[in-house]
């Protein structure tokens, strides 16, 4: 069974988990929990890095 995508690597701040919802403790009207939406800032919420030739270097 071939790989997907290979050479991209998975971002080692997040081991690909890139998007968690954190519960506040609170509830809407209808009962459902109020939760946040929270992105790893490395990757921006894509799990993966890019190879460190195709980042610009202080930028």
């Amino acid at each position: 069974m071939p790989q997907s995508n290979p050479n991209m690597p998975i971002c080692r701040d997040c081991d690909g988990f890139a998007s968690v919802a954190i519960d506040t403790g609170s509830r809407h009207l209808d009962g459902t929990r109020v939760t946040l939406r929270v992105d790893c800032p490395t990757c921006k919420g894509t799990g993966h890095t890019r190879p460190a030739a195709l980042v610009r270097v202080g930028r």
